[in-house]
């Protein structure tokens, strides 16, 4: 007898992916499908989003997402406003509860959060009825980013379920990891971390990962790989010897993928260190798919907000046929 799947539920914000069903995330991925051919076009806009007023709180710095969730913002037809740190009144002292009651008094309908403090999404999502989507957390999760990482992988192998995905680098400081282990997992895929025994998690072998001591081994198993920045400004002494030390060690170099029985899909979230967790000519070359991930961005973004504004999922074509 066939077993009914669950339904699709987002719920009224996206602070994590720990907890969505399979059906939850595929239909997010879905949905961003059509919006990438958005993209494309000569005017890249369409009004779901007209009048709807959404804040990008800010209180880590931040380049890439904040600007991917601004141009997803303003291709839906948003307002938007951005408020960063180190410009508002939390140098003044404001608290986060003081600063989401002063933005819902000015009638806003989404906040997209960026914060130092791993649950501050959830804290505010508790406290606003206005949609919250967590652009980054501490070391907690980074829904959006890991959403457009499982876009890019399944855009070039052409799946999720079964394939083989390494995550590599600072893991112990890293929300990122967090997110796409949830999200993989639950999507299918199997999951290892590589990376110097200092930067991986105590335990992280009870969230169904395996661990791998040497990129060597890494590479040779996994479909993709996920390399991660080396979180400088999130270490003290003793994470690692030296950045050429790590780079001798555990960077991903044209000389390794040469040696693999297979090409591996190279993904990294960016900024990047060139030339200490990744080689250029790696960055640069034939296997990876870091630009795409910059553009499926956007897509996964625009997704995201149309689907808590209460845009329907239902797969790439019935979007498709709501947003054009």
């Amino acid at each position: 007898m066939s077993q009914t799947r669950p339904e699709f539920e987002l719920g009224k914000d996206l602070v994590g992916l720990e907890g969505l069903s399979a059906e939850t995330i595929t239909g997010i991925l879905d949905t961003a499908e059509p919006f990438k051919e958005i993209s494309e076009r000569a005017i890249k806009k369409v009004p779901v989003l007209r009048g709807k007023t959404i804040v990008n709180l800010f209180y880590e710095p931040s380049t890439r997402t904040r600007i991917s969730f601004e141009f997803a913002e303003k291709r839906l037809g948003a307002d938007t406003v951005n408020i960063s740190s180190s410009g508002s009144s939390v140098v003044k002292g404001e608290t986060l509860v003081d600063t989401a009651r002063n933005l819902e008094a000015m009638r806003i309908d989404m906040v997209v959060i960026r914060h130092a403090s791993s649950g501050a999404a959830s804290f505010l999502a508790d406290r606003i009825p206005s949609n919250v989507i967590n652009g980054g957390d501490g070391q907690h999760e980074h829904p959006t980013q890991a959403l457009l990482d499982m876009l890019t992988i399944r855009d070039r192998l052409g799946r999720l379920e079964g394939l083989k995905i390494c995550i590599i680098g600072d893991i112990v400081h890293s929300r990122v990891a967090r997110s796409n282990i949830f999200g993989l997992r639950t999507l299918g895929a199997e999951v290892a971390v590589c990376g110097p025994r200092s930067l991986i998690p105590v335990g992280i072998e009870e969230l169904g990962v395996s661990i791998f001591n040497h990129v060597e081994d890494a590479i040779e198993w996994a479909d993709a790989l996920n390399v991660l920045r080396l979180q400088l400004e999130r270490m003290q002494t003793g994470f690692i010897p030296s950045l050429r030390e790590y780079n001798r060690v555990f960077g991903v170099t044209r000389a390794r993928l040469e040696k693999a029985a297979r090409d591996t899909v190279i993904l990294h979230p960016g900024p990047m260190n060139r030339g200490v967790e990744i080689d250029s000519a790696v960055a640069d070359g034939p296997q990876s798919v870091i630009l795409p991930q910059v553009t499926n961005g956007v897509a996964v973004r625009m997704a995201v907000l149309y689907l808590l504004a209460g845009g329907k999922p239902g797969g790439a074509e019935a979007a498709k046929q709501e947003i054009t």
